[in-house]
């Protein structure tokens, strides 16, 4: 399974326009600039935007505040004509929309129109599922929607093992789900959604990384990834999920034997300058690292998109980025920079 699939690569290229090239070359301009001078300079719109479907979630893994019921911000669901309008103000320039934040998109009843909906505008569409409500009516009308790339987080090739992080989840229907998407691409002779195995290695999972490629190679997904673990609480790790392997791990510890993170914390990020996370509720933030909506840079609710990109919020916290990240909390457990391996 290779680290590059060229269909997949293809598509996303198909849904360039002269204007979202422009668009990108403009932002990617504008990060160089910033980094050189010091100072943010911000040019052009987002090329990737996260949309929150729901923070609802069926499971309740250890390491999410959906799943372990500790938002403090509401829980509910996208709605459609809230979504539409905002895709309306700003598809010309989007390239990628990823339908996910926190929760599982299958809960949300009109999930699959607005793929459709984002679909029918040229733009290319991800989500991230965990799989318990692929059945087969929902997985025919996922391809017919036209999405471009399904991840499916597997953790573990075996129920126990898989639990152990996914509480509450049944291996058997993500298995199932996973077949019903190979069978109704091939029945509808369709190249996408481009499948991809996530899983995400803790140190109870680790001695399955084999076993999953395998799995995968058997069920006919296209592709396996290997994503390292965030863990809150590193420092201590409460619930023995930091894996001995230290190539798949976020942490290492230090002379003097204190667990850290590796990739560092250099006074820019890519991800402020090309992309950030729209919640269920319309507010905008960062990234996908302020899983409680604590940064708020605005609320298209009140105004659009493109005013709140460009908004006081968002030039004061693109500065203080830049001059001492570290003093973000969002950041201090960040894992931009480092790899996610893939097979």
């Amino acid at each position: 399974m290779p680290y590059f699939n060229f269909n997949d690569s293809v598509n996303l290229l198909t849904k360039l326009t002269p204007r979202r090239l422009w668009n990108a070359a403009k932002v990617f301009s504008s990060y160089q600039v910033s980094k050189l001078t010091g100072k943010p300079v911000q040019w052009g719109y987002p090329v990737s935007i996260s949309f929150e479907p729901t923070t609802s979630c069926n499971l309740r893994c250890p390491e999410c505040p959906s799943g372990l019921r500790e938002f403090t911000r509401p829980t509910g669901m996208l709605k459609k004509d809230f979504f539409r309008e905002t895709i309306d103000d700003v598809y010309k320039e989007l390239l990628y929309l990823i339908f996910y934040f926190q929760g599982e998109p299958f809960l949300n009843p009109d999930f699959l129109e607005m793929v459709k909906y984002a679909h029918d505008k040229g733009i290319y569409t991800a989500t991230s599922t965990n799989a318990h409500y692929l059945n087969d009516e929902k997985a025919r009308k996922t391809v017919e929607s036209g999405l471009d790339r399904l991840i499916i987080s597997i953790d573990g090739t075996t129920q126990d093992v898989y639990q152990s992080y996914r509480v509450g989840g049944k291996l058997e229907k993500v298995l199932e789900g996973a077949r019903n998407i190979v069978k109704w691409k091939k029945e509808l002779n369709s190249k996408t959604p481009f499948v991809f195995f996530q899983f995400l290695v803790v140190k109870p999972n680790e001695h399955q990384v084999e076993d999953v490629k395998k799995l995968a190679r058997e069920i006919g997904v296209d592709q396996v990834r290997f994503k390292t673990a965030q863990v809150y609480d590193y420092e201590n790790d409460p619930n023995q999920l930091i894996p001995s392997l230290d190539k798949y791990s976020r942490y290492k510890k230090d002379k003097d034997g204190n667990m850290t993170i590796k990739s560092g914390l250099s006074n820019h990020c890519w991800k402020l300058w090309h992309a950030n996370v729209i919640t269920w509720d319309g507010l905008v933030v960062p990234c996908c690292f302020d899983k409680d909506a604590m940064h708020q840079l605005g609320n298209i609710k009140m105004q659009s998109f493109k005013q709140v990109w460009n908004n006081d919020n968002y030039r004061q916290f693109r500065k203080e980025l830049m001059t001492s990240r570290k003093n973000i909390d969002i950041c201090a457990n960040c894992s931009e920079g480092l790899k996610v391996w893939e097979e």
